[in-house]
């Protein structure tokens, strides 16, 4: 035998078995943190399995109590039908009874074509909810029956069917058929007829819409260096605040509610406007806005009760309107700005006529 081979079987001897082999006295941190991963993934997944369990059996129990309830309302209904039905049977024989003992002829034989109607107006639950969805609308609501889920996907349809008004284009879209500039020329009398009436405010609000959209468009042919400068974004969020406070009065003007007093103050400013003289416009909104009440100096009355020299200062074509509500304030605030723009889009051939 020779060295090496002696050697060999040496070390195979001083080798441990399996069985021998003890553990080690050290893990790694890497094969620790891998154990913890895995431990948790379980952990994670027994969870995830829990919770899909427990949703499953909520979904189960859920169902089960949806098919009880149909079950019970359609118990109900058949019932109140055939107490509805046993009623109608036991007052038509009364009434028969009746007829006869009178000497009366017979009444004819109701017959059940309005309940054939209804039945064949009547749509299958699941139909009903396929139709709903494709209207982008909740299939089932909390607490409504069949009868009521019907009745709401009727007056859906009825909504669809039913013609919308049209909006016209401008700054502020209105329902009212906006007329075009050459026919915008307003006068300072207040129409009698109701027709008339409606025309007006057609003319008014294509004005304004005019003006408004002049007043975009001149703001957005600024420089970007303008535009992004302290006074442009002022000047554009005045143009913005002016648009959204005169959306009420065009409210007014499709309903035709506004009031005559400020009506005729608005067709002076606009027809002043319209003639390019805005020192007599800018008269007529001080006339609208603040009034022409005399405003006392100093105390002259001392009384709690009004004289009749002091009842002559309060008249109701000298009323501030734009102390009335906030709302009229605002518009009356746009008109204003609008009339501002106006004169440095149109300007007038006297100068005398430019506001200060």
């Amino acid at each position: 035998m020779d060295f090496a081979a002696l050697m060999s079987k040496e070390i195979s001897k001083a080798k441990p078995t399996g069985a021998e082999r003890v553990e080690k006295k050290y893990v790694r941190r890497g094969e620790e943190e891998a154990a913890r991963i895995a431990a948790y993934n379980e952990e994670q997944e027994r969870l995830q399995r829990e919770r899909e369990e427990r949703m499953t059996q909520k979904r189960k129990r859920d169902e089960e109590e949806a098919e009880r309830k149909q079950e019970r309302e359609e118990k109900k209904r058949r019932f109140a039908e055939e107490s509805r039905r046993k009623r109608e049977e036991e007052e038509a024989a009364k009434e028969r009874e009746r007829r006869k003992r009178l000497g009366l002829p017979e009444l004819p034989a109701a017959t059940d074509k309005g309940e054939d109607e209804d039945e064949e107006e009547d749509i299958p639950d699941e139909e009903l909810i396929e139709k709903l969805r494709e209207l982008e609308e909740p299939a089932r609501v909390f607490g409504e029956t069949h009868r009521g889920r019907l009745r709401r996907y009727r007056r859906l349809v009825q909504r669809l069917l039913t013609p919308q008004q049209k909006l016209s284009d401008g700054p502020i879209p209105t329902t009212l058929e906006l007329v075009p500039e050459k026919d915008m020329k307003i006068s300072t009398t207040l129409p009698k007829n109701n027709e008339d009436r409606k025309y007006l405010f057609r003319q008014l609000a294509s004005y304004f819409n005019m003006v408004l959209g002049e007043w975009e468009l001149g703001l957005a042919k600024r420089d970007i260096t303008v535009k992004q400068s302290l006074q442009g974004r002022q000047a554009y969020n005045a143009m913005i605040q002016s648009r959204e406070n005169m959306k009420p009065l065009f409210r007014k003007f499709e309903k035709v509610e506004v009031d005559d007093s400020v009506l005729e103050h608005i067709l002076e400013i606009v027809h002043n406007a319209q003639l390019r003289r805005y020192v007599d416009a800018n008269d007529a909104y001080l006339r609208l806005s603040i009034g022409k009440a005399a405003w006392p100096i100093g105390v002259t009355m001392v009384g709690i009760h009004e004289r009749s020299a002091r009842e002559k200062l309060h008249q109701s074509d000298q009323q501030a309107h734009i102390l009335s509500d906030e709302i009229t304030r605002k518009y009356l605030q746009s008109i204003k700005r609008c009339l501002s723009f106006a004169q440095t889009r149109w300007p007038p051939d006297d100068q005398l006529q430019i506001m200060g």
